[in-house]
């Protein structure tokens, strides 16, 4: 597979990762451009899944980003909102797509930061159990235990909207 094959493969879904976890477009796309570079200038003969192991590079470069700035080596900047552009779509679509992207993006923003990881590598970039345990290199119950907890507070987030909506159901 070639370095430009490998790019178009792959690029969305190592973009896709580091903006949810980063929570910023910009962001996003510097690590994105980090991650592609280490990847074209490494050996990947050895290299089993394609998708875990750019997506390890991705965990790794977002985790040591995240460590530089909680120790004050980077200062916070303004964060974006995600906004696929789709032509093709009506725009109430296109409207509601982004209203969605904009409650998830929300609600994954106020998860700590290992959940989330696990959290968007499992929803977001659909992997497996045994494929997130790889890509951030913890057990694999362990990558089980912070997903079970990330759900359970995702639940916890959504239940008071969803109570809210039930009760004005019952009201006609």
């Amino acid at each position: 597979m070639t370095d430009r094959e490998i790019f178009e493969l792959y690029r969305e879904d190592v973009y896709y990762f580091c903006y949810y976890v980063m929570k910023n477009q910009a962001d996003a796309e510097d690590l994105c451009q980090e991650v592609f570079v280490k990847v074209i200038m490494a050996d990947r003969t050895k290299v089993r899944n394609m998708k875990s192991w750019i997506l390890r590079i991705a965990s790794n470069e977002c985790n040591s980003v995240i460590r530089r700035r909680k120790t004050g080596w980077m200062k916070e900047v303004r964060h974006y909102l995600l906004s696929k552009s789709q032509d093709d779509n009506p725009v109430e679509r296109r409207l509601t797509h982004r209203e969605t992207k904009e409650e998830l993006e929300g609600l994954y923003s106020e998860l700590p930061d290992k959940i989330r990881m696990v959290i968007v590598l499992r929803f977001i970039n659909e992997l497996t159990i045994p494929e997130i345990s790889k890509v951030m290199n913890i057990p694999e119950g362990t990558a089980k235990s912070r997903l079970f907890k990330g759900l359970k507070l995702l639940n916890k987030m959504v239940e008071p909207e969803l109570k809210e909506m039930r009760s004005s159901e019952s009201v006609y």
